[in-house]
């Protein structure tokens, strides 16, 4: 078998021909416009994760600002309805004041609040408001 060997000079003849006869106008500019539609490619994937995390951002601070009127509505409701009253709570303000801590959908308040509803006596009522009172301070963010 006969060896075929090429000089350093011989290579560059043979690439540089191969290019021009076969890498056109059209290739190079396909090739800059694929680059390009990589680089945009990439610059809005990253502008959309981007967009993704400060919607979870939003939500998050609309979930809080919803929480917290829920809570701020129901502690007024409870201030100006127990804590002010001067007389015994009639039925349907229970049951109101039983729905809004239910609307809050905190297991906690919740719980609280039984504690305050089924308090036997007046020292174990005042606890449990404090208590309550706390926690819905707590809750506000």
């Amino acid at each position: 078998m006969e060896k075929i060997t090429l000089s350093k000079i011989e290579k560059e003849v043979t690439l540089k021909s191969f290019l021009t006869s076969h890498v056109t106008g059209i290739d190079i500019l396909a090739g800059i416009v694929i680059v390009l539609l990589a680089m945009l490619s990439a610059y809005f994937f990253l502008a959309y994760k981007d967009v993704g995390q400060e919607l979870v951002r939003v939500q998050s601070r609309q979930t809080a600002a919803a929480t917290n009127t829920k809570v701020l509505a129901f502690t007024q409701l409870f201030i100006d309805k127990v804590l002010k009253a001067d007389n015994e709570i009639d039925f349907e303000t229970r049951l109101k004041l039983e729905s809004a801590v239910r609307d809050l959908e905190d297991e906690e308040i919740l719980a609280s609040w039984q504690r305050f509803t089924t308090s036997a006596t007046e020292r174990d009522a005042q606890w449990a408001v404090k208590n309550l009172l706390g926690l819905l301070v707590s809750r506000i963010q």
